[in-house]
């Protein structure tokens, strides 16, 4: 896709870097993503996280996924938190950090009954997962599911440091989390399904939020479904298969109680419509045989040569 815009900024960071790599000096490849997400995130404005979650919380609402190419995205978000606007978007920022690195494991029937209900677009169905924060270290217990208006609607409970993310205390929150929604209890058995690393910044305004997310790493964990025995987690060299995500494309997620934002229509006029994209659906890259034909055509974007 040809940029529409391509802000200055970029465009000096890439001549710094031809110039830098005439050097002797060896530099640590960065993807064209990541360095978009530090180069939005230091241009805006900061909100703490306390402000962010008084202004657009979120729990409840409709999501839409875009696949930005790095280029367009920087210029995208310097219109966003242009200090001109009349309500620029700020950038989370926690403890002087405003890129934050996510790790997420999610659990999973044998057969993958979460991935195929949501393949198949079913009303009633839900999303169990495990997420780390790195910077801090803190750990949350996560369940998606789909409202009766089709917005996804996120309930979540803290989790320790340390120790099994399906605990009694999180068996008992997941069993009411379900009966309470849709009058049935989780699977009996419940095995981490994928393990997924990625940066994020989160860009907000009153009602609203953006997540950006680049340097996407999915990998099927040991002792998951078609894993090799373990317990799941952060894996390893021994674990299952692993795919990259393009790093040079920007996931770009609009959260609003509404059904079209502003910020979509921003992004048509760079001519960048949703995808019918989840990061669960990395499970059919990583798996050739598994069906993902909803998602097949952002698959081929996401994860190209897969």
């Amino acid at each position: 896709m040809r940029d529409r815009g391509e802000h200055p900024a970029y465009e000096g960071h890439l001549a710094s870097e031809r110039s830098a790599s005439e050097r002797p000096a060896a530099r640590e490849y960065t993807p064209p993503a990541l360095r978009a997400l530090d180069l939005a995130s230091a241009a805006a404005h900061p909100v703490p996280l306390a402000e962010v979650m008084a202004r657009a919380s979120l729990l409840a609402r409709f999501d839409r996924v875009h696949l930005v190419p790095a280029r367009t995205f920087v210029d995208f978000a310097a219109r966003l938190t242009d200090p001109r606007a009349p309500e620029p978007f700020r950038v989370l920022s926690i403890d002087g950090l405003r890129c934050f690195r996510y790790h997420s494991v999610y659990y999973d029937t044998a057969g993958l009954r979460a991935y195929h209900d949501h393949r198949q677009g079913r009303r009633r169905r839900f999303k169990i997962r495990e997420r780390r924060y790195e910077h801090s270290g803190e750990r949350q217990f996560e369940v998606k599911l789909k409202g009766r208006r089709g917005e996804t609607v996120k309930y979540r409970t803290p989790l320790a440091a340390s120790g099994p993310a399906l605990g009694e205390g999180t068996r008992r929150f997941l069993t009411g989390t379900l009966r309470s929604a849709y009058g049935v209890g989780p699977p009996e058995v419940l095995l981490p399904s994928l393990v997924t690393d990625y940066a994020r910044i989160t860009l907000v305004a009153d009602g609203m939020r953006v997540t950006c997310d680049a340097g996407l790493v999915c990998r099927t964990p040991t002792g998951g479904p078609g894993g090799t025995g373990g317990t799941g987690g952060r894996g390893g060299p021994g674990g299952g298969p692993v795919v990259h995500g393009d790093g040079e494309l920007v996931l770009v997620e609009t959260k609003s109680t509404g059904r079209l934002t502003d910020v979509d229509r921003l992004l048509h006029r760079y001519g960048i419509r949703p995808a019918e994209f989840t990061k669960y659906a990395a499970l059919a890259a990583l798996s050739p045989a598994l069906r993902g034909n909803r998602w097949r055509r952002a698959l081929r974007q996401v994860f190209p040569g897969q």
